[in-house]
């Protein structure tokens, strides 16, 4: 008798499905077809072991169990569930009339019951769009996926729980992982609204805000930087429009700072950023509550942007992503529609620094092996910074020791190609000690926050059906069609990139630039947004000093 279960695995972000065919004949042993990894064939003495502990025989018999199709490749441990169900059903022991009408994923103990699985999200998002009645997968996972509504989501903790989902005979709605939540946050007093992760929030830009809601930032707030208006006005339109910024300054001039505080003024992602950026870290195998512990759920769709920071030393499959059998997200995927901070930016080795080109244009990482190819979407707004040179005095009086030659050659890793894809370049100076000591404070983060959430709405609107997000996003001929310049702009630019030597591509994000200034300047007025005029390009121009041969220190 052949029974087949529905399963599923991950390429990419995306899941595709996979059959599991069991069938029991006269014979002897057991056999794995399918091109499964080590992983999946160890899978057969857990599942076993598993059936043995709860009772169940293994038939005397030859069990050949199929995974197909059979030219894809099969890794993890997440198909020990299906081939433990597949092996009760070809034995006849139970009986299970929803077998061919769920998915399962799971890996099991030695002891029956279920361990979590990585690409819960994605494979709930498959489960939707097949005609199939529900996913059945360990509660953990589930968690991930609460958000996700498309179809009938149950959380086991055992092969016994799963069993009376696919037996049919009794009522399983206590296993529906929105009920397990409620009943969960019951025992801890989270107020219902917050326990199915969101699940009743409108799917729009505020589907997460009765989640952070009341939950402290941790990330600097802006009034507590003294001095740097200038930066902070940078900081400000590179978070308003997703633009790249470096920041350039000596030891202690708020670099790390400033970069941090730019985190806590992002809005929150929209469901789709959200969904999109959940997928990479259930794909990862880390947990939005490991990514973000201080997150009001541990538990849904992640909500805030994320904020990486790798060290400089970091190698570059842990930047791009990679791993020979199982193919992972690196540090620029886990940034999507959120922030790379890279400090110490010029220590970096250059080969790292360099292969940071193409996920910056493409908004992609693609990581090809001799079989496969993977693709992770990588849009990220990156923010470096760096000293001005080895002592890391440059341009601060006679502090600087460094030979001129020296001094070069360490802005020389700052190469041409990456400062073409870096919006705005700021310049930071120490802060005066009479300022530290006035107990000054400037605006905090939230009124900050709120004039860049203005601006994003305005670009979430104008972008609409365009597939982008925000103003860094735009190809070449949405410039044309939503950053439409006058005559005197047009001679200004032009008479600007003769005198600065700018590439096309410098001058397509002057343009970007300018129009989020423009956005900025709308929300602020509570108008809608206008053309771009030339004191917004002038603006943009001054946040660009490293295309110079020999910049010099604002």
């Amino acid at each position: 008798m052949i029974v087949k279960v529905l399963s599923a695995k991950c390429i990419g972000i995306e899941a595709v499905p996979v059959t599991v065919e069991v069938d029991i004949t006269p014979g002897i042993g057991i056999h794995l077809v399918g091109l499964a990894d080590v992983a999946v064939k160890e899978s057969l003495l857990r599942t076993v072991t598993a059936l043995q502990a709860l009772g169940f025989r293994i038939p005397g018999k030859r069990i050949v169990i199929n995974l197909a199709p059979a030219d894809l490749h099969k890794k993890g441990s997440g198909y020990d569930l299906p081939i433990a169900l597949g092996i009760l059903a070809a034995s006849q022991q139970v009986e299970l009339p929803l077998l061919d009408r769920l998915l399962f994923v799971g890996e099991l103990s030695l002891d029956g019951h279920l361990r979590t699985i990585q690409g819960a999200l994605p494979i709930a998002e498959l489960a939707g769009n097949l005609a199939i009645d529900g996913l059945v997968m360990p509660f953990e996972a589930a968690r991930e996926a609460v958000d996700y509504d498309g179809c009938s989501l149950y959380a086991a903790d055992s092969l016994t729980d799963v069993l009376r989902v696919a037996g049919g005979g009794e009522d399983a709605s206590d296993l529906l992982v929105e009920t397990r939540l409620k009943s969960l946050t019951s025992l801890t007093g989270v107020a219902d609204d917050d326990a199915t992760g969101g699940v009743t929030t409108p799917k729009g830009a505020a589907a997460g805000a009765s989640r952070s809601e009341g939950c402290p930032s941790p990330y600097p707030d802006f009034s507590e930087i003294i001095g740097q208006e200038t930066a902070k006005r940078g900081v400000e339109i590179a978070a308003a429009g997703c633009h790249n910024v470096i920041l350039v300054g000596p030891p202690g001039a708020g670099k790390s700072s400033l970069a941090k505080a730019l985190a806590g003024i992002l809005p929150e992602m929209s469901r789709e950023e959200s969904l999109e950026t959940s997928k990479i870290y259930s794909v990862s195998g880390v947990t939005p509550f490991a990514a973000f512990p201080d997150a009001a759920q541990p538990y849904g769709l992640i909500r805030r942007r994320p904020f990486r920071q790798p060290h400089y030393t970091s190698s570059l499959p842990a930047l791009l992503g990679g791993g020979s059998d199982n193919v992972q997200p690196g540090e620029v995927s886990l940034a999507h529609n959120g922030v790379l901070f890279l400090d110490e930016f010029c220590e970096a080795p250059k080969r790292v620094t360099e292969a940071l080109r193409a996920p910056l244009e493409d908004r992609k990482v693609v990581i090809s092996r001799l079989r496969s190819k993977v693709e992770f979407p990588a849009s990220f707004m990156l923010v470096a910074a760096t000293n001005p040179c080895p002592c890391g005095y440059y341009g601060e009086g006679d502090r600087c020791v460094c030979p001129e030659g020296r001094r070069r050659a360490y802005l020389s890793k700052l190469s041409g190609p990456m400062m073409d894809r870096i919006d705005l370049q700021l310049w930071l100076h120490p802060v005066d000690p009479s300022r530290l000591m006035s107990g000054e404070r400037g605006e905090s983060s939230a009124v900050v926050a709120a004039r860049v959430a203005a601006a994003r709405e305005i670009q979430r609107q104008r972008f609409a059906g365009e597939g982008i997000f925000t103003n860094s996003q735009m190809s070449q001929k949405q410039i044309d069609r939503f950053c439409p310049l006058d005559g005197d702009s047009r001679d200004f630019l032009e008479k600007l990139m003769l005198r600065m030597g700018l590439s096309a591509r410098a001058c397509s994000r002057i343009i970007k630039l300018a129009r989020t200034i423009a956005d900025l300047e709308a929300a602020a007025e509570a108008v809608s947004a206008g053309p771009i005029a030339l004191h917004h390009l002038s603006e943009a121009v001054t946040y660009r000093f490293l295309d110079r041969y020999d910049p010099k220190p604002f």
